[in-house]
């Protein structure tokens, strides 16, 4: 925690800050380490606050032992004004990108001089603390894929293997899951985001499975397609063409390549194919204490890579009224290229019947 601190003040005095306030839940774990639901961190050039109501007083004791712990009560403002005059804040940073109107009109009344500042930053690049986190994600979320396979057959639903996915995540560890699972079958797998649904599995289905756990706050992303029974020559097809985009993707993820440039290494190769108007979404976003946030690997994106900066690689074609294919491993920026967390085959999986 005080490496990162170190580095939020050193954000401080290049913005001219006397201190931060920290609202942001993932910004507020970063941090701190206090998990708890509600609170806030005030934090000066020399000093560190929690302040937080008396359901989380003992908590927030124990999480975030470099903060003084201060209760509120039914109200934080007053108490967060108070502390604010105390220190003698003048120049206060808020995170603009999180702030609601009505909650930074309420901002302007305690303290004198609000700057909007942007700490998502901060997080973007992982400690070896944090990947270690994210690695037993992943893994968790591969031992649920492996799990699943022997569980999918004609007849069940796809939000069986959603609830099957999750049990088995959850059961070995996971504090939840990730995001609303996505199971999408035969043509409903043309749906990038097809959330998992009533739709009965039959004979002949792609089975587009996209899912995750959350360990200790941090998080994982894997995505896998699978067949039902025999693979058509055009599944097989599209199958081995997103393949070959999704491992050209993982080939290009090193130090000092922008998130452009890798989308283009992937992106190339499916347009080439004729398909460039099925792949309509970027090819990956950042993972940790949030599913999505930076780096983005997308067109547009300019973020230059460096080590431990996490990411997935998610090519995928979805060709309306007949199905789609999407692979997705949770990839590492290591100082020698791409480390890929997702132990998890990529074969094309023909299931038995």
């Amino acid at each position: 925690m005080m490496s990162r601190l170190e580095r939020l003040r050193a954000l401080m005095h290049q913005q001219q800050l006397d201190g931060v306030i920290i609202s942001k839940p993932e910004n507020r774990v970063y941090f701190s380490g206090f998990t708890g639901s509600s609170g806030v961190l005030l934090v000066s050039g020399a000093e560190n606050r929690l302040i937080t109501d008396f359901r989380y007083l003992e908590q927030a004791e124990a999480e975030a032992p470099e903060f003084i712990v201060i209760r509120h009560g039914s109200d934080q403002n007053p108490t967060l004004k108070m502390e604010i005059d105390i220190m003698g804040l003048k120049r206060v940073g808020f995170e603009g990108d999180f702030y609601t109107w009505d909650a930074y009109r309420r901002l302007t009344e305690v303290a004198a001089e609000p700057v909007a500042v942007h700490l998502d930053e901060l997080r973007i690049a992982k400690d070896a603390q944090e990947i270690a986190l994210v690695r037993q994600a992943v893994l968790l979320a591969d031992k649920a894929f492996t799990h699943v396979l022997s569980y999918i057959k004609p007849g069940v639903r796809e939000n069986d293997i959603a609830l099957e996915l999750e049990f088995h995540m959850r059961k070995n560890g996971a504090e939840k899951i990730a995001f609303d699972i996505i199971v999408a079958s035969g043509k409903r797998s043309a749906l990038p985001h097809g959330r998992a649904s009533a739709k009965i599995i039959e004979v002949g289905d792609m089975i587009t499975m996209d899912f995750g756990a959350v360990y200790q706050g941090y998080h994982s992303d894997i995505t896998r397609t699978v067949i039902v029974g025999r693979a058509s020559a055009k599944q097989r097809e599209v199958y081995n063409l997103v393949l070959t985009a999704q491992l050209a993707g993982v080939a290009a993820v090193a130090p000092g390549i922008t998130g452009r440039e890798v989308d283009a290494a992937a992106r190339e190769i499916i347009t080439a194919a004729g398909y460039g108007e099925y792949f309509g979404h970027g090819l990956g976003h950042g993972v940790g204490l949030v599913i999505h946030e930076q780096p983005r690997l997308a067109p547009g994106s300019e973020i230059i890579l460096s080590p431990g900066m996490v990411v997935t690689v998610e090519p995928g074609v979805y060709l309306p009224d007949w199905g789609g294919v999407r692979i997705e491993d949770t990839v590492v920026v290591a100082a020698a290229g791409a480390e890929v967390l997702t132990a998890s085959s990529k074969e094309l999986f023909e299931l038995d019947l």
